[in-house]
């Protein structure tokens, strides 16, 4: 029949299946091995046995030997189902064709595996079945029941199967999860190096920049060190040329102390060479018992010594010192001169004892004729230098009226001084300290006189108008007032005269403009306030006693020094100054008091004559031309005098003062001429040129500097 050949067919291929030799032990289970243990590969039936059994209908499988009687020979035969085929493998085919309506559709899924396996499968068959198999009985009812069985077994165990596919698939996760936790951790690991790695190469990079700033620090302290080191070293040359500096200014000031004691012995030589020929000139104008011959030698040899001692004197005189050959020269004038009056006093002493014995001799016969030849003798000499003086008309000193007010003003000054002797050397702090704010009180305004500005020069008029009334000032920021003492007011005209004439022998003598607004201020001063203006006078007197006019004389028992301090030198104990610094400062108090009495003060509220005015100054300039002049210092201030105060004396007295300027250059400078040497012919050449020029022009210029309207609106 088709349908058991189609059986046949379908053990033989499974027999001849690779699934076919697996064995089944139902003892599996109990030995713990896996239902799929010996198993190469999953168990299936081929696709086709679908169509083999497709072919096979439930009748025919009914009729068959299948459930016949004798198909228990084939049960007890295992051999041949366990040989012919898988049991499982049946049974699974068998459960499918019942639970399937229909193997057509799977056979549509599976066409492609069909065409891939059909052909060798058809041509297994044909080999391995030649001829055509017996008929056999395929399972029987206990077969089926042991192969349902078997069925659910099976399920169980795929149950379990699942099971532990599950578990193991969850194990798998679990796998999975923990290597991926790993490879995580791996990779934070693999960050966290990197950032290690990086974080090196920064602390690298970081140390390398250290290293470098330390080099660029090393390298910096080294240039600092050098540059210490080249400092240092400059330091040392400075240093050295410092002292080399100061060596040469103590030699200097050593070489400057030398000669100022040089200067100092010159001057000292000069005096006693002076000194010396007076009394050898003296001693011919007396009648010497040395006859006219000897006193005539003695004179030449002084006149010649002293002309010496000159000509080194000369030489101080443009700023030199005198060197050491000068130094003995002139000792050795001295010298020489000291020896000459010996010797004339000795021969003065011979001829004398000589005379004496004659006139004991002859005493009683001559006494009488003596004593009339003497009277005789002394009214010719009166007589003859009354005519000598009246035909000269020059004098030695000052006019008696003129040295009287002179006097005057020194006492006034001394008893001024006498009254605030309390104040001028306090006792308890206070009053020390009010002393101090009166003399800045009155100082510091006078100071401050410029020609800038005649609005800030009224300002300090009446600054001073107001500490000379007794009001208020401010002074340093503070209040203070002449009248909070008794003698406050003394003591303020005193320093206010004593600074107006510093002021002249200092500013005035270095800027000769300065003249006119100290002299108007002082000038106003003056007229407000007389006392105080007595009190300039006086003090100018004392600082430049050529200003009276006066030549004061040396008298017995008096210094040299003090003589000089006298005359308006400056007496230190580095010696006597210089004559061109006793010039200057002579020549700037002569200026102040040309400008004050010319100026008056333009606010003033007083009408009338000034208390010192032109007047003094025509006063002045007879007196100076009716005395001998001196050399160097006439010439001086009779020029200044002039260039100030000639254009307002012009004016004021006109052609007396032309005649006055004539006499003055055709008789008495003559005169100023030879008492002046060759040495100090500045002053006489400028005064020559000022008196030619202003008779040429019949006209003296305004002063350089003098106030005019500008000044007081500026």
């Amino acid at each position: 029949m088709p349908s058991e050949n189609l059986r046949w067919k379908t053990l033989e291929g499974l027999k001849n299946s690779p699934k076919g030799q697996v064995t089944f032990d139902p003892y599996w289970s109990e030995r713990g091995e896996h239902i799929l243990a010996g198993c190469k590969e999953t168990l299936s039936l081929s696709c086709h046995s679908a169509v083999i059994l497709e072919q096979i209908d439930s009748k025919s499988l009914h009729k068959s030997s299948f459930l016949d009687s004798s198909s228990a020979d084939s049960e007890e035969s295992p051999a041949s189902v366990s040989c012919s085929a898988s049991t499982a493998d049946l049974n699974g085919k068998l459960t499918t064709l019942s639970s399937a309506p229909s193997l057509k559709d799977q056979q549509k899924d599976a066409v492609s595996d069909e065409t891939r396996d059909e052909s060798p499968e058809a041509d297994i068959s044909e080999v391995s079945s030649p001829s055509p198999p017996p008929a056999i009985s395929l399972l029987s009812p206990k077969a089926m029941e042991m192969a349902g069985r078997i069925i659910r077994f099976e399920e169980d165990q795929r149950e379990k199967a699942k099971m532990a596919l599950r578990e193991r698939q969850a194990k798998q996760e679990k796998l999975v999860e923990s290597v991926a936790s790993d490879k995580l951790e791996h990779l934070k690991r693999f960050e966290e190096l990197r950032e290690l790695k990086q974080r090196q190469e920064f602390q690298s990079i970081r140390d390398m920049m250290d290293r470098e700033t330390k080099e660029i620090m090393g390298r910096h302290e080294k240039l600092k060190e050098e540059q210490r080191h080249r400092i240092k070293i400059q330091n040392l040359r400075l240093r050295e040329l410092e002292q080399q500096r100061l060596r040469e200014v103590e030699q200097e000031k050593q070489r400057q102390a030398e000669g100022r004691e040089r200067l100092r012995s010159l001057n000292s030589i000069q005096e006693e060479i002076l000194q010396i020929n007076q009394l050898l000139e003296l001693s011919g104008q007396t009648g010497s018992d040395l006859p006219a011959a000897s006193l005539a030698s003695y004179s030449s040899r002084g006149n010649q010594l002293c002309s010496q001692v000159s000509e080194v004197v000369r030489k101080t005189a443009e700023g030199e010192f005198p060197s050491l050959e000068d130094m003995t020269v002139a000792e050795r004038a001295l010298c020489d001169m000291r020896l000459a009056i010996r010797h004339m006093e000795e021969e003065a002493a011979r001829v004398r004892e000589k005379k004496k014995k004659e006139q004991e001799q002859e005493e009683e016969c001559r006494k009488q004729e003596a004593m009339q030849a003497q009277q005789e003798a002394q009214k010719k000499a009166e007589q003859a230098a009354k005519e000598k003086a009246q035909k000269k008309g020059l004098q030695n000193s000052a006019e008696e009226s003129t040295m009287k007010w002179y006097k005057e003003l020194q006492d006034s000054a001394a008893r001024c001084t006498q009254s605030f002797e309390q104040l001028s050397t306090p006792k308890d702090p206070q009053t020390k300290k009010l002393k101090l704010e009166l003399q800045k009180a009155a100082t510091i305004p006078v100071s401050q006189i410029s020609t800038n500005s005649g609005s800030q020069l009224r300002e300090i008029f009446d600054k001073i108008d107001k500490l000379l009334s007794g009001r208020a000032v401010v002074c340093g920021g503070k209040s203070v007032s002449a009248s909070q003492h008794p003698q406050g007011l003394e003591f303020v005209g005193c320093k206010l005269a004593e600074k107006f004439v510093k002021q002249g022998e200092e500013e005035v003598a270095s800027h000769h403009e300065a003249a006119f607004p100290i002299g108007v201020v002082a000038s106003g001063i003056w007229e407000l306030h007389p006392q105080v203006g007595d009190l300039i006078l006086a003090h100018l007197h004392k600082k430049c006693p050529y200003a009276v006019p006066h030549y004061p004389p040396m008298k017995d028992g008096t210094s040299v020094e003090e003589y000089q301090k006298i005359l308006g030198y400056r007496v230190d104990d580095s010696g006597v100054e210089g004559q061109d610094s006793f010039l200057k400062r002579m020549s700037g108090m002569i200026r102040l008091y040309a400008a004050v009495i010319q100026l008056r003060w333009p606010y003033g509220t007083k009408q009338g004559a000034v208390s010192h005015g032109l007047n003094h100054g025509w006063r002045w300039l007879a007196q100076m031309l009716n005395m001998e002049p001196l050399a160097d210092i006439t010439a001086t201030l009779l020029f200044d005098f002039l260039e100030v105060c000639g254009n307002a004396l012009m004016k004021q007295y006109q052609g007396q003062f032309w005649k006055l300027i004539l006499l003055l250059k055709d008789e008495y400078f003559p005169r100023i001429e030879a008492v002046t040497s060759s040495g100090q012919m500045g002053s006489v050449i400028r005064l020559k040129q000022f008196l030619e020029t202003s008779l040429q022009s019949r006209q003296i210029s305004p002063p350089k500097g003098q106030l005019s309207s500008t000044f007081w609106r500026s």
